[in-house]
C-alpha cells in the first residue's frame, strides 16, 4: 500500500461514525491522568515518571497485566477522579469520530480500594453529562463482576447495580482471570441482573479456550462475548455466534500486548469474518496498550486488506450490537452508508 493510499484510509476510518463496545474506565486512563494520580497516592507503586510509566506499562503476560491495572485503579478515589476519568475518555473518543461508547465500570474493586459508592456515582454521573455537553460522546455504563473474587463480589456488584441503577447502566458484565474461574458460578446473578434489564455481556475465551464462551452462553445468557478471541479454535461455536448473531468484541491490540496472540496477522479475527461471526473493534484499555480505536480499525483493515465497504461493516457490526434505542441506530447507520456512498 503506497502512502497516498494509507493516507486514504486513514482519512475514510476518521470520517466513519463509531462505536465502541468494550473499554474499561481504569484501563482508559492516559498517560498524563495515570501520572498525575500517581503522584497524588504514592501508596499504590505506580511510577510517577514518564519513562518509567512506559516500561510499567509492558506487560509480560496476561497475569502481570491485571497486577499492573489493578494497581492503577487503586488510586482512583474520589468523584473528581472518576469525573477526569470519565471525561478523558470522551475527549480521545471524540477525537477518533466514536459518538457512542458502552463503557466497563467494577464497583466492587473500586469499594474495595475505598472509593464511597456515592463518590463514585457522582463521578460517573458529572461525567456522563459532560461528555454529551462538551464532546458530543454519549456514554452508558457496563458494571462487572471482578471474576478472580468470587460469587461475594457477584452478588455485591448485583445489589449495587440494581440499587443504584444510574442513568446509563444498560449492561452487567464478567472480567479478570478466566483459568480457574468458573463463568457457572455466577449464573445467579446474571439472571437476576437480565431479569432486571440488564444485558449480559461477559469476558469469555481471552485467555481459555472455547469452553468457557460456552459457559458464557449458555450459564450466563450472553448477548455479546467480551474479546472470545478462542471461538476460532471451535467450529461449531463459530457456527453458533454466526447463525444466533452473537457479537464478539474483538480487541486486537490488547491482546497484541497481553502475549495472547503472537501477531495481527495471526489473529482469529480472519477466521471469525469468514465464518459470518459478527465481529466489533475495540480498545480495551487503549493509553495502557497505546491503542486507539482509529488504530484498530486500520491495523485489522491494512492487516486483512479490507475494502472501505468491509471496513464500514465493521462500524455498522458496533452501532447493530450497541444496546441503543432503534431510532439512533437507525440515524449512525445512515450516516455510515452516507459515507460510503459519497467516498
Amino acid at each position: 500500500m503506497s502512502e497516498f493510499e494509507r493516507a486514504e484510509l486513514r482519512a475514510f476510518i476518521q470520517a466513519l461514525p463509531k462505536a465502541e463496545l468494550h473499554v474499561h474506565l481504569v484501563g482508559s486512563a492516559g498517560i498524563d491522568t495515570v501520572l498525575a494520580l500517581a503522584k497524588r497516592r504514592p501508596e499504590a507503586g505506580v511510577p510517577t515518571d514518564r519513562e518509567e510509566l512506559a516500561r510499567f506499562f509492558t506487560f509480560r503476560d496476561f497475569s502481570h497485566f491485571l497486577t499492573v491495572y489493578w494497581a492503577v485503579g487503586s488510586m482512583v478515589r474520589d468523584r473528581h477522579d472518576v469525573h477526569t476519568l470519565v471525561t478523558g475518555l470522551a475527549k480521545d473518543l471524540a477525537g477518533q469520530n466514536a459518538r457512542y461508547a458502552e463503557v466497563t465500570v467494577t464497583p466492587y474493586n473500586h469499594l474495595l480500594d475505598g472509593l464511597p459508592g456515592d463518590e463514585l456515582l457522582e463521578g460517573l454521573a458529572t461525567g456522563r453529562a459532560a461528555a454529551a455537553a462538551e464532546h458530543g460522546v454519549e456514554l452508558a455504563w457496563c458494571f462487572d463482576i471482578p471474576g478472580e473474587k468470587g460469587v461475594e463480589a457477584g452478588r455485591e456488584t448485583l445489589l449495587f447495580a440494581l440499587r443504584e441503577r444510574p442513568d446509563g447502566l444498560v449492561s452487567f458484565g464478567l472480567g479478570g482471570p478466566e483459568v480457574g474461574v468458573g463463568r457457572a458460578q455466577f449464573e445467579p446473578f446474571f439472571t437476576a441482573a437480565r431479569e432486571a434489564g440488564l444485558h449480559s455481556v461477559p469476558h469469555a475465551g481471552e485467555t481459555s479456550g472455547p469452553a468457557t464462551i460456552w459457559s458464557a452462553l449458555h450459564d450466563l445468557g450472553a448477548e455479546r462475548i467480551g474479546h472470545g478471541t478462542s471461538c476460532a479454535a471451535d467450529p461449531r461455536l463459530l457456527a453458533h455466534l454466526a447463525e444466533h448473531r452473537i457479537p464478539v468484541e474483538v480487541c486486537p491490540t490488547s491482546n497484541l500486548r497481553t502475549r495472547q496472540v503472537e501477531s495481527l496477522a495471526s489473529h482469529p479475527v480472519r477466521r471469525m469474518l469468514d465464518h459470518g461471526v459478527t465481529v466489533t473493534l475495540n480498545t480495551d484499555d487503549p493509553p495502557m496498550f497505546g491503542a486507539t480505536l482509529n488504530g484498530e480499525y486500520l491495523g485489522v483493515a491494512e492487516t486483512l486488506g479490507l475494502r472501505p465497504a468491509e471496513i464500514a461493516q465493521l462500524a455498522r457490526n458496533a452501532v447493530q450490537a450497541a444496546f441503543l434505542p432503534a431510532q439512533r441506530k437507525s440515524d449512525l447507520l445512515a450516516e455510515i452508508d452516507a459515507l460510503v456512498t459519497t467516498g
